[in-house]
């Protein structure tokens, strides 16, 4: 299968095989204007399979969800047609409305207009615990 080349835009690569759909939602590419490509089970000779996004326009890109998400992700900036800039993510150390907490008693279930935050207290187990309760959310 060809697809063609972004000319301007974003290629975000090295995404775990079937993460790719949820990226997609997560970051809203639903919503913009642009060709977006989304290749599912590509073949990875680092990672076996992965999937691999491409968005045929230059937008902000919030990259605490890629990190939570996949922090093996690529993202690869394109101008004219050629790589422009390459950033490797991290596990962010904040999550800001990325998950939300599911402790009943958390003051986020009460006010629904609360802030969702989680800080990273554990990057091996990719473990988070919320602020406010301190319940612990895992990243799958």
């Amino acid at each position: 299968m060809n697809i063609d080349g972004v000319n301007n835009g974003i290629v975000l690569d090295h995404i775990k095989a079937g993460k790719a759909i949820q990226i997609y939602e997560l970051l809203g590419l639903d919503k913009i204007d642009s060709c977006v490509a989304v290749i599912q089970n590509a073949t990875s000779t680092k990672y076996g399979k992965k999937d691999i996004i491409k968005i045929d326009e230059k937008i902000e890109l919030d990259l605490d969800v890629l990190g939570y998400v996949d922090n093996n992700i690529t993202v690869n900036i394109v101008k004219d047609g050629e790589l422009h800039k390459k950033v490797h993510l991290e596990l962010p150390e904040t999550l800001t409305n990325v998950v939300k907490c599911k402790n009943p008693r958390c003051i986020t279930s009460v006010e629904q207009e609360i802030v969702h935050t989680f800080k990273l207290v554990d990057k091996e187990r990719k473990a988070y615990r919320c602020i406010y309760c301190d319940a612990e959310h895992i990243a799958k």
